[in-house]
């Protein structure tokens, strides 16, 4: 968090940042699981096999689909399949 006094407005700012769990970097593994790399340069490692049998991600199962993740305000596959950043930072592993 950063506190700054703004000349124009005449009062303090209080800037949040960007949020610790913003992923700015995703590789998918042949083992199900993501290597991520957030904006602090924080790496985890999630292990996306437990979510293979839930809704909306069975597709996941094709490893094919599975290896075009990409960032996209956490990690997306398609316009239909995406997770959350900050749930992938809470449940990651530090690496």
């Amino acid at each position: 968090m950063e506190v700054y006094y703004d000349e124009q407005l005449k009062d303090y700012i209080i800037s949040a940042g960007i949020p610790d769990y913003k992923i700015i970097d995703v590789k998918a593994n042949d083992d199900y699981t993501l290597l991520l790399t957030f904006v602090t340069g924080e790496k985890k490692l999630f292990d996306f096999k437990p979510l293979l049998d839930e809704y909306p991600f069975e597709p996941l199962k094709n490893l094919g689909l599975f290896k075009k993740a990409f960032v996209c305000c956490g990690v997306a596959w398609n316009d239909d399949i995406d997770i959350d950043g900050e749930y992938l930072y809470e449940h990651g592993t530090p690496v």
